[in-house]
């Protein structure tokens, strides 16, 4: 049986986010499973830039059904998490069930790739304290009073964390998080 990575989603999660993982898990051989607050179709968006706009542009992007809802998570069952960006992260974080998803994640020293406003969800969860994260540059204050280092880079690895600053850094990222998951949560 495949190890399983689980992806925290909900409605306004960064398409590209969400996707580009999935499929790249999937590809290496590893099982993912998206979870949402319930199991239905979500709505993911599309940020991008555009010039003469101060920050990114939203726009709709996909839907993707979610697998299974977050109460239902059991996160023995899975080797890694993966936690997307986009505005989902906003809301997400007050969640007592992600919060306590993630912190399974980080007590057991399990893989944990995050991208862009994901950190959210980990600082939320009082997880981040003391560690090296990428975000999206816009929340280097939010990491900072959350106990850890912002790092302005494409992949920053600490330890079994590894997370970058947006889509843009998608290749940097997953091949870094893949590196970790090949150590830690090899395919089956």
């Amino acid at each position: 049986m495949p190890a399983r990575v689980l992806i925290i989603a909900g409605d306004a999660a960064e398409s590209l986010e969400v996707l580009y993982p999935y499929q790249r898990l999937r590809e290496e051989g590893y099982e993912v499973h998206i979870a949402a607050p319930e199991r239905r179709k979500l709505q993911f968006v599309v940020h991008d830039f555009v010039e003469g706009f101060d920050t990114y542009t939203e726009k709709p992007g996909y839907t993707w059904p979610a697998d299974l809802a977050f109460a239902e998570v059991d996160p023995e069952q899975y080797a890694a998490v993966v936690i997307p960006g986009g505005r989902a992260p906003e809301y997400l974080r007050n969640d007592p069930e992600v919060q306590r998803i993630v912190r399974h994640f980080f007590s057991g020293d399990k893989p944990v790739a995050q991208i862009c406003h994901g950190p959210l969800i980990s600082a939320a969860a009082g997880t981040l304290a003391g560690r090296r994260t990428a975000a999206y540059p816009a929340l280097k204050p939010d990491i900072t009073v959350s106990g850890a280092e912002f790092v302005d880079s494409e992949a920053v690895v600490d330890g079994v964390l590894v997370s970058a600053r947006a889509w843009p850094d998608h290749p940097a990222w997953m091949r870094a998080f893949l590196e970790v998951l090949r150590v830690k949560a090899p395919v089956g």
